[in-house]
């Protein structure tokens, strides 16, 4: 038998399964496929989403060569090659970049011409959100779509469209299994399903554990994605609850969600919700991060857990947080003040605090902006002590 999850994979938009939410009959993307006026793409999400499956059907659906490249592996000599190929040609070939986040600066600065006009149609996919990743260049020329991990409705119909091709038999706790500890992924699902089926017609939920003991991942709905446990954890750790915190992080950890993933929202938190009412909480989170990327599963929840322990138990202050916030918020609203003279890059009348013992009284505003209201929580007490010892040097 061969493998089911390319054997099964959709040729057609009509009998694609899943993303709904960007690829149905009423969304601009699947009226531009028709249209075969298809801009150039990048999609992320988790692994047997349909991505690469995506991106054939709209090669198919347009008419034109399909070519697939891995970042971890691409050169840049090969993707040119591709190029000079088609540069007289009258139809302009699809290339797909798979693991996209990937690309380097190089690399993405390659494409940037052929994406301007358009010589190619450029779709990437990533397990990962490229955002970050990719240049404003390269982002300002494409779309991003994000790709959601099947329901378990969806991840039925595909069961059903499978079980047409084999005569494979299981009762209702198998398929269950089979289904929910793919948590939404379909290949690894069928993947699964293809070699229990070569073992035995007879599939028990004993056979699928023997090949697979534990759930791959997390949740098969949107209540359960990486970024509602994530949501979890973050809230149960400014709740200051410890167990909660652990428990949602080890789902994370689990699922086979990245140390980059998690330690970027412990740095955040750190930051946000701890602030200055325990400034070495930031400096942990970053030394976390730090190590964890250098040391990898599975010494890193080691890690991780000591930090969230850390961080659950600190005390909470928004203070940083609010005020950052409230001065953009300011000068977006037009708040724009004048720089007074002395503080400009030209000095004149500017009293250097230094000579005065280390502070004089002088105007650093054109008016008076109340900004940042400490919340006096925690070491931001010794830090607003601190500025009220500077400023009263003399009593």
């Amino acid at each position: 038998m061969t493998d089911l999850s390319n054997k099964l994979r959709p040729t057609s938009l009509d009998n694609f399964v899943g993303q709904s939410h960007i690829i149905s009959k009423d969304k601009a993307l699947y009226k531009l496929i028709k249209q075969k006026e298809i801009p150039h793409l990048f999609f992320y999400g988790k692994p047997g989403t349909g991505k690469t499956t995506l991106a054939k059907i709209i090669a198919r659906e347009i008419d034109t060569d399909y070519y697939y490249f891995n970042a971890t592996s691409i050169k840049v000599e090969d993707l040119r090659k591709v190029f000079d190929r088609y540069k007289n040609a009258l139809i302009k070939p699809l290339i797909f970049i798979d693991e996209v986040h990937r690309l380097s600066k190089n690399q993405q600065e390659v494409l940037l011409p052929i994406m301007e006009n358009y010589d190619a149609t450029i779709i990437g996919a990533s397990t990962e959100n490229p955002f970050f990743t990719l240049t404003n260049a390269i982002r300002s020329r494409s779309f991003l779509y994000e790709f959601k991990a099947f329901t378990q409705e969806e991840m039925e119909k595909i069961l059903q469209i499978a079980l047409k091709d084999i005569d494979a038999k299981f009762d209702k706790e198998t398929k269950e299994y089979l289904i929910l500890s793919s948590s939404g992924d379909a290949r690894a699902m069928l993947t699964l399903l293809n070699f229990s089926y070569k073992v035995s017609k007879e599939i028990t939920i004993d056979l699928l554990k023997q090949l697979r003991e534990n759930v791959i991942g997390d949740g098969v709905s949107s209540s359960n994605t990486h970024y509602d446990l994530a949501s979890a954890m973050i809230k149960s750790m400014r709740g200051s609850n410890i167990d909660a915190a652990l428990y949602y992080m080890a789902r994370l950890i689990n699922g086979g969600e990245s140390v980059d993933f998690i330690t970027r929202r412990l740095v955040i938190f750190a930051s946000e919700d701890i602030g200055n009412a325990n400034p070495n909480a930031f400096n942990l989170a970053v030394s976390t991060m730090t190590a964890c990327n250098k040391i990898g599963y599975p010494e890193s929840r080691i890690m991780l857990g000591q930090c969230i322990i850390y961080l659950t138990s600190s005390p909470k202050s928004n203070g940083a947080y609010k005020a950052i916030n409230k001065a953009l918020q300011g000068i977006k609203a037009g708040k724009l003040l004048d720089i007074p003279k002395h503080l400009d890059s030209q000095h004149i009348g500017y009293l250097y605090p230094h000579d005065f013992g280390g502070y004089v009284e002088q105007k650093y505003l054109k008016e008076d902006l109340n900004i940042y209201n400490s919340l006096n929580i925690g070491y931001e007490k010794t830090l607003n002590d601190w500025v009220e010892k500077i400023k009263n040097k003399d009593s």
